[in-house]
């Protein structure tokens, strides 16, 4: 056993949910996400640094009533924003507050008003050009409220006295008093590099060259066992060679499931790490009216692609991942200040551009908007009373966030005109779907 080797069998479950909450919670304090979580990481802690820094190399550290993941990036991930509790996703605003307050934090004592942090943010924020914090204006104090909440949440902040919501509804009747978690403050924010030396986003992610053949393997290992961590679904066609390797060989599964506790499901295109144990912060199938005319669009879509009396579905080209890439890189590095060179080459080639080069015409069903438009409409007709008012009211919204949901987990990717049909699709192929229908009364 390379991995959990001094966790006894009797011990060995308890040390895998460890092991996954640490995965889904890299942020951890006294009460966040409970308050039995820090005790159970501080029960395996030699263990969790070991194996987390062998298996991936990732950095575990604990600070106090603060254990923090310090994880590896392979690259830019525009799909796990940081949400307010209402759960809207944070918009660049609510970011950049969020940054604001934690630098007014990190030089503030162990307590805190809102005002004073709402003051101390407004300054900084007047200095930057088109953001700015107006304690007049009912939108800038709802999304400082939102920023606030989300360091309340985790602990970072703890409620002493008032509230913060009689703040967002009139700065002038309101206050609130805060206890600063200084551990999980400097915990918080730690970025692999100190940011005013660096000029793109890119230079946050992981580029360490190895030096040997044995460090080149062991970084490709590490790398198979994050891509199937950290998404839905891994295609051989996504990695470059070598971590394509490890994805096919039978250490992975082993080594995963011993860490985690969960199984791997290997395919011809790909690999997926199949969660029977709720630790992904988003599941599919999953509950709710997005999840549910997802799963129909994908059961459609599955359907469409293998019907032998359908006409033929079309079949594109994968869009180079690149031009995204770049057009992502470019829109971040737009928040860089003034002066700053962006976006510069680093003149090494990363895994996706050489998987790329390896697999220049992989080609995929194209399913058009047409096809999605109607699907959409034959789901609300023949499921009418399990979707709401308002989805029959806004098709075209329905079918948007259904859409976004199967790209989230690999199932699709968006095109000019409709999506490409990934292989994750085809395990929806003849499936006969029940949808719970709503409760009148």
């Amino acid at each position: 056993m390379r991995f959990a080797a001094e966790v006894s069998d009797l011990e060995l479950a308890d040390y895998q949910r460890a092991v996954r909450l640490l995965l889904r919670h890299p942020l951890i304090t006294a009460t966040w996400p409970d308050e039995k979580t820090l005790p159970r990481i501080r029960r395996f802690a030699a263990d969790l640094r070991g194996d987390l820094s062998e298996a991936f190399g990732y950095r575990l550290e604990l600070h106090g009533a603060t254990a923090r993941l310090v994880r590896t990036a392979d690259r830019l991930r525009t799909d796990r924003p940081a949400v307010s509790r209402t759960g809207r996703p944070f918009d660049r605003q609510r970011y950049a507050y969020l940054s604001l307050c934690l630098a007014t934090l990190g030089r503030a004592g162990i307590q805190i008003t809102l005002s004073e942090l709402a003051e101390a943010v407004a300054v900084d924020a007047g200095r930057i050009t088109g953001l700015g914090l107006d304690p007049d204006s009912g939108a800038d104090r709802r999304a400082f409220v939102d920023a606030v909440a989300w360091l309340e949440e985790r602990g970072v902040l703890r409620l002493a006295d008032g509230s913060s919501s009689a703040w967002a509804s009139d700065p002038g009747a309101g206050e609130a008093l805060y206890d600063v978690a200084r551990d999980a403050v400097l915990a918080l924010f730690r970025p692999p590099r100190v940011l005013q030396h660096i000029d793109s986003v890119t230079a946050l992610l992981d580029r360490s060259l190895s030096s040997s053949g044995n460090a080149e393997r062991r970084a490709a290992a590490q790398a198979a066992r994050r891509a199937v961590l950290e998404q839905p679904v891994v295609y051989y066609d996504d990695v470059s060679a070598e971590v394509g390797n490890h994805l096919r060989g039978q250490a992975l599964a082993a080594d995963l499931f011993r860490l985690t506790g969960l199984r791997l499901e290997r395919r011809a295109e790909g690999v997926l790490l199949v969660d029977t144990a709720g630790w992904s912060a988003e599941r599919f199938p999953g509950t709710g009216s997005v999840a549910q005319a997802a799963v129909l669009l994908a059961v459609a879509i599955a359907d469409r692609v293998s019907d032998p009396d359908g006409r033929r579905t079309r079949r594109m080209p994968v869009p180079d991942p690149a031009e995204a890439r770049e057009k992502l890189i470019g829109q971040i590095d737009a928040g860089l200040p003034a002066g700053v060179p962006l976006g510069l080459d680093s003149g090494e080639t990363t895994e996706d551009e050489a998987a790329e080069a390896e697999n220049p015409e992989w080609r995929l069903p194209l399913i058009t908007d047409s096809f999605l438009r109607e699907a959409t409409a034959e789901i609300l007709h023949r499921y009418g009373s399990a979707f709401g008012a308002a989805w029959h009211a806004d098709p075209g919204r329905l079918r948007t966030e259904a859409v976004g949901l199967l790209t989230r987990f690999g199932a699709v990717l968006p095109v000019p005109g409709g999506v490409l049909a990934r292989p994750l699709i085809g395990r929806y192929r003849s499936t006969v779907a029940q949808v719970r229908q709503r409760t009148l009364f």
